[in-house]
């Protein structure tokens, strides 16, 4: 099996190392290669006059991006990467890449993100890109860390659904046999009745789907989605949850991805400070009139430029808590004594929203006219509203973003960044 690059040290004494050509240098009587893997790079070092005649023609064949297979002796050398180097004794080109490539990988040359994504398999080879990856898959790592040992129970629900989930028209229609379905928009309906099968904690992590209109930097059309639904609880005990997850996955990554986070020049990465401040909604709209030059009016939704201006003042994670119930979902609680208000929440980073939640209506008449008031038909969602009938705990939950955790973690200017093949409303390929 290849040896890994970062396993190679300046007290190694030879290696067999197979990788990419990440940059060929050739000074007349002296040659470089930087070869690198997932795991680092290592210099080549070929003196000409020395080599073999099979090193110095195999040097020739090489184009940058070419997947190379070096043997030789190790030497330290400190003005290398990881002061080492390689000096060949073989050289192998195990598949030749194409010239001109796509798009500079070594990012001597930067790239528009179009150009990126278009040749995703490419632009992943960049350190700076890999180490994204690195880091989500370490962020899905601690989540399910985090919530199994916290007794949650990880379920898998379907994507192909009869009806709206949660309102509205942004649903993408599919031809199923006979019949029109859609793809889910989240796992909402069905973790809540896994709350009525006594499973009490469950999560999911997968794709949710809206058919928006968006073209923005923070939305996409399919997303990931960390789904969490608890039953004898309110909406303050899943806030906290949320909270105590989020900081367990920044420290996580903080301590476990050291190398990627230097990859991406990340000067401080700080582990969220305890206690998210709660913002009623009323403070939070009061705020961003302040800042902006058209007042926000209570019932009207906190949009890009709003959660902009709000986010400057606070600063740091927080919450906004008790919205309207006119602009959140029939499976809101109302307050008893002020039903429009309703004990829902997002959670946010100064620079947008990551995840919406809410104490859930759990009695089976007062969902039925929740949906009622929604402009909704009850009757379709008998499904739904069935294991209301026979016994519903009271039940919290909600939805987190996790390509949006990841772009505000990192600093990414653009949540495609933080997805290996975003779907936007342009971009159905690759």
């Amino acid at each position: 099996m290849r040896v890994p690059i970062n396993t190679i040290t300046p007290e190694s004494t030879s290696a067999d190392i197979t990788g990419w050509a990440h940059e060929i240098r050739d000074l007349g009587g002296l040659a470089f290669l930087l070869l690198r893997d997932r795991t680092g790079i290592i210099q080549v070092t070929v003196p000409k006059k020395k080599a073999a005649p099979q090193v110095v023609e195999a040097l020739k064949d090489i184009s940058r991006e070419s997947v190379v297979r070096v043997t030789g002796t190790v030497k330290p050398e400190g003005k290398a990467p990881g002061g080492r180097e390689v000096i060949p004794e073989f050289i192998e080109v195990v598949s030749k890449a194409a010239t001109p490539l796509p798009l500079d990988v070594a990012e001597k040359v930067p790239a528009e993100l179009d150009t990126r994504l278009d040749n995703r398999f490419l632009d992943a080879r960049r350190p700076r890109v890999s180490a994204v990856f690195k880091i989500r898959s370490a962020v899905q790592h601690a989540t399910r860390n985090f919530l199994f040992d916290n007794d949650f129970i990880e379920i898998t629900t379907s994507k192909i659904v009869a009806a709206a989930t949660e309102g509205g028209t942004e649903l993408f229609p599919i031809a199923y046999f006979e019949k029109e379905a859609f793809l889910n928009q989240s796992p909402q309906l069905y973790k809540q009745m896994m709350m009525a099968a006594g499973f009490e904690k469950v999560y999911e992590i997968g794709p949710i789907f809206r058919a928006e209109e968006h073209n923005t930097t923070k939305h996409l059309n399919e997303a990931t989605s960390i789904d969490v639904e608890v039953s004898f609880a309110t909406h303050e005990d899943v806030m906290q949850v949320l909270e105590d997850l989020v900081r367990s996955v920044y420290s996580f990554v903080d301590k476990n991805c050291s190398t990627a986070i230097a990859d991406l020049e990340i000067d401080s990465f700080a582990v969220p400070e305890k206690n998210f401040p709660r913002l009623a909604y009323t403070d939070a709209i009061e705020i961003a009139s302040r800042g902006m030059d058209d007042p926000i009016k209570f019932g009207d939704d906190i949009g890009t430029a709003a959660e902009k201006v709000i986010g400057e003042e606070m600063g740091r994670h927080y919450f906004i808590v008790d919205w309207p119930s006119s602009i959140r979902p029939y499976y809101a609680m109302p307050y008893e004594n002020e039903p429009e208000i309703c004990k829902a929440f997002d959670m946010m980073h100064p620079r947008m929203e990551l995840s919406s939640g809410a104490q859930r209506v759990h009695q089976h008449d007062l969902l039925v006219s929740q949906i009622a008031k929604k402009g909704l038909n009850p009757d379709n969602f008998e499904f739904y509203l069935s294991p209301f009938k026979y016994g519903m705990p009271p039940h919290a939950g909600w939805g987190l973003g996790a390509d949006r955790l990841v772009a505000t973690m990192l600093g990414l200017q653009n949540v495609r960044e933080a997805v290996l093949f975003p779907r936007d409303r342009h971009r159905v390929v690759p």
